[in-house]
């Protein structure tokens, strides 16, 4: 029998199947590889109190971004098994000074990540306080859907009980997650997976701060897994640009308040606003005084977004104000510091009809 086979096979054959069987098993060899290496993560540090360090001033007191981003992946134990991550320094700042400029460098550098296809996720290190801001200011303008995902901690680096590793650590693998493509830009804290159009911090201090009031989140995470709560569903390219440099147009939040008159209102529009959004109460409203003041701005081209002081709830259209025949537009759920930001990208990209700029708000959902 062994005769025959070896008369239909010389050795020749023999050794060219063997060849091919190798390349083959090469092949798949190389795509197991492939299919197991590690995500590649870009890590932008910006400062925060992630990046803090205690201070003498207070038992609780500390500095804010005094630790680079390299040393915080550094400090994190089995980082590097979840991700292949490098890490840049975008700025180094606590979040209360966060500007256009930090902005403008964070969009143009992940830009370039997703143009160059350097990066399979992005990981910002951001402070707590304006991080809802940064994260939505980035959902406005990034068309991809590359998994873009912001991290903070509520307790310096150097504090007994410090959150910023372990958060730091579940914001690598959700950003290494196929599970996190498509679903926009994304905000960890705390093992919660929150989405930009509706996190908001909630309280000064806890580690628990972050919340979703008129959602929810949309997923967790721990250092086993990441679930998500539902599929991913197409996020809507909002097509807005950003201008060549820095800032954007000024647009002014004004805070309603009992005894309120026109002067805040006049201010703004004496130093130039080009928007200026009502932190209203309740449904977005405020004193007679100074919605007459606000009507006067509309009238003068200043465009004006109704929204509301209250920390959840929609501002609706034409309640006790008359949006229609003011020339307002109303924020819906977005509270004032979203609203801000959207109407200064509309303004930056010639949207000023306040038909349209409601139309944008609408559009955000």
């Amino acid at each position: 029998m062994f005769a025959v086979f070896f008369d239909k096979f010389d050795r020749r054959s023999f050794l060219a199947a063997g060849l091919v069987l190798a390349i083959v098993a090469g092949v798949l060899a190389g795509s197991a590889r492939a299919q197991t290496a590690p995500a590649r993560i870009l890590l932008l540090a910006t400062g925060g109190t992630i990046a803090g360090q205690a201070s003498a001033r207070a038992g609780n007191a500390y500095d804010s971004a005094k630790v680079s981003g390299a040393n915080l992946v550094a400090a994190v134990p089995g980082l590097d098994k979840v991700a292949q991550i490098t890490a840049e320094q975008i700025s180094s700042i606590g979040s209360q000074d966060m500007n256009d400029k930090v902005w403008f460098d964070l969009a143009a550098r992940i830009k370039t990540a997703i143009e160059s296809k350097e990066a399979d996720g992005i990981v910002i290190t951001h402070g707590t306080d304006t991080m809802e801001e940064t994260a939505f200011f980035l959902q406005s303008i990034l068309d991809t859907d590359m998994p873009v995902v912001l991290v903070g901690s509520m307790r310096p680096s150097t504090a007994v009980g410090a959150d910023g590793p372990a958060n730091l650590y579940e914001a690598v693998k959700v950003a290494a997650s196929p599970q996190a493509r498509g679903r926009g830009v994304l905000v960890v804290l705390n093992d919660i997976i929150h989405g930009a159009r509706w996190v908001q911090k909630t309280n000064t201090t806890s580690v628990d701060t972050f919340r979703s009031p008129d959602a929810a989140p949309i997923g967790y995470v721990d250092t086993a897994s990441v679930r998500f709560l539902q599929p991913a569903a197409a996020v809507k390219a909002s097509g807005l640009k950003l201008p060549a440099a820095p800032p954007l147009p000024r647009v002014d939040i004004i805070y309603s308040h009992a005894n309120m008159d026109a002067a805040p209102v006049e201010d703004a529009v004496k130093r130039g606003a080009k928007g200026i959004v009502l932190a209203g109460v309740g449904d977005g409203n405020s004193s007679k005084a100074a919605v007459d003041a606000l009507a006067a701005a509309a009238r003068s081209g200043v465009l004006v977004v109704r929204a509301t002081r209250v920390g959840s709830g929609f501002v609706n259209r034409n309640v006790e104000v008359d949006d229609d025949g003011l020339g307002f537009a109303v924020s819906l759920d977005l509270n004032p510091q979203k609203a801000r930001l959207l109407l200064a990208l509309l303004i930056a990209n010639g949207v000023t009809d306040p038909r349209k700029v409601q139309q944008a708000f609408e559009g955000t959902f």
